[in-house]
């Protein structure tokens, strides 16, 4: 597989993930980690089905137990500070500070051996989060009060960057291991969602759809494709790129009439796409 190969088939991750809003709004009744218990494990299940189906369950048995911890830890623990994050700060405010883990990565990206970090990754992602900020960031305003939320938020930025550019040097690992990762992660979820939540099913058919749909796309498939493109493409321009998804997510819930255009879109659209330019153009002079 090349280099661009892997990078194209990463990015369909940021553009499964562009629908995760959409879903969430439609499995809103259900309760975060009730739902993310539910999803990672039709995410599982996709992996169960793929590998059987495949007959590549031999790459699985030697894979050492240390890095099963560190892909659940990634998965979990990206999801349990996030929904924690949203709970003791306001949505605004946390989501920007989460959403800095495609800027990490980029910054992370220059640790790895081979990888060359230059100035127009970083100028790139910064104008890109700076397009993601206009989104994400609607009227936020930070206060004090809030300061456990914010170090929730920012635990979760580095929680998945830090997976994400650890995965690199797991290249020789299947990517089928994410399918153990997800099911680890849907009992883990389990056991927080019974200790801390009350359990609520969908009550229309829309919300049983939603929450399927969210297992078998940004919560099941994304992560098996971002595994592919982390550990084998471009990192430096999927980082930059992945702040497509907030645009291409309020797209989405402006088609599906939920949410209203606005005029910062188009700035943001602007910055996002200068942004992954920059990174892009950088990383083709860095080949040549």
């Amino acid at each position: 597989m090349t280099k661009t190969t892997a990078t194209a088939i990463g990015f369909i991750a940021v553009l499964l993930w562009a629908l995760l809003a959409l879903f969430t709004v439609g499995a809103r009744e259900v309760p975060a980690l009730q739902l993310n218990a539910v999803c990672f494990a039709i995410g599982g299940a996709i992996g169960v089905i793929w590998t059987t189906v495949s007959k590549r369950w031999h790459e699985l048995r030697d894979v050492p137990l240390s890095i099963y911890a560190f892909g659940t830890v990634g998965l979990f623990g990206y999801h349990f500070l996030y929904f924690s994050a949203l709970k003791a700060a306001p949505p605004a405010e946390a989501g920007l500070i989460a959403y800095l883990w495609p800027l990490l990565i980029v910054l992370f990206s220059g640790f790895l051996p081979g990888e060359h970090l230059r100035p127009l990754h970083l100028i790139g992602a910064a104008v890109s989060f700076l397009g993601a900020a206009l989104i994400v960031a609607k009227g936020a305003s930070f206060a004090g009060d809030y300061t456990l939320g914010y170090l929730l938020a920012a635990a979760c930025a580095l929680t998945w960057s830090s997976y994400s550019v650890i995965s690199r040097r797991f290249q020789s690992v299947s990517s089928m291991v994410v399918t153990i990762y997800c099911l680890a992660t849907a009992v883990l979820s389990l056991i927080a969602h019974l200790a801390l939540e009350d359990t609520v099913w969908p009550s229309t058919q829309l919300g049983w759809a939603s929450m399927i749909a969210l297992g078998l796309g940004p919560v099941g498939a994304a992560f098996y494709v971002w595994d592919i493109g982390v550990k084998r493409g471009n990192i430096q321009l999927l980082g930059t790129a992945s702040y497509a998804a907030p645009l291409l997510s309020t797209l989405v819930l402006v088609g599906a009439k939920i949410a209203e255009p606005r005029a910062t879109l188009i700035v943001s659209a602007l910055l996002i796409t200068a942004g992954a330019g920059l990174a892009a153009y950088q990383s083709r002079q860095t080949q040549s």
